[in-house]
């Protein structure tokens, strides 16, 4: 069975001094060095929606998922460049209502403020051959959402996207890997192709899409 391992990233930078959670990030020279290896070892990095096919048990190859969560302005500023060079795609999942501003929903237990790509950033990355993936409107916790926060947060982020790049957008993230039986109907009737979660793994073909594992 033809194994998928969808690589999750969140910061590719520099921790800022007092940042907590400093696991969370990956030094630019990191992640350029994992890329390299990647290819190097024979992997073909892509996109989720690339990968679409590979995780449905269609085709089989090598291949790697690159995702990067929270649409961080340094995904665009430090990770771009070392995907482009490797012949890579990815997937960046941004928080649609927060374009342009920071990370407010988990600032203080991080103990950093961190820029967010702004409409313009994130069709740059869109431009650069990158996916748009979501990540809710407000990065709430879902399965604490009423029926219709959850249509607005899920269904309305999509379309949020869907108008500022002008391309379908089809791959969910859950905000803190936070779901259940409820989010995963409202994700599906929102008309998402695939969604990853925070459990770790590595998928595999045939594996519920709604629900993929990371490592």
């Amino acid at each position: 069975m033809n194994v998928i391992p969808i690589l999750m990233y969140h910061n590719i930078g520099q921790p800022p001094a007092g940042a907590r959670l400093r696991g969370l990030y990956v030094r630019s020279g990191a992640f350029a060095r994992q890329m390299r290896l990647l290819r190097l070892l024979g992997f073909q990095g892509l996109s989720m929606s690339a990968a679409m096919p590979y995780l449905r048990g269609e085709k089989t190859g090598r291949v790697a998922v690159i995702t990067l969560d929270d649409g961080y302005l340094d995904a665009l500023e430090n990770a771009l460049s070392a995907l482009r060079a490797n012949g890579f795609g990815a997937t960046c999942y941004f928080v649609s209502g927060r374009s342009g501003r920071h990370n407010d929903w988990d600032a203080a237990t991080l103990n950093v403020s961190k820029p967010l790509m702004s409409d313009a950033q994130i069709r740059e990355w869109h431009a650069a051959g990158m996916e748009v993936g979501a990540h809710s409107r407000n990065h709430p916790h879902l399965p604490a959402c009423s029926a219709a926060e959850l249509h607005d947060e899920l269904a309305g982020s999509k379309a949020d996207l869907e108008g500022l790049i002008g391309a379908p957008v089809t791959q969910l993230c859950y905000p803190y890997g936070d779901y259940d039986g409820r989010v995963l109907e409202a994700a599906k009737l929102a008309g998402y192709a695939a969604a990853t979660t925070t459990r770790r793994g590595r998928a595999r073909a045939g594996d519920d899409l709604m629900q993929l594992r990371r490592v």
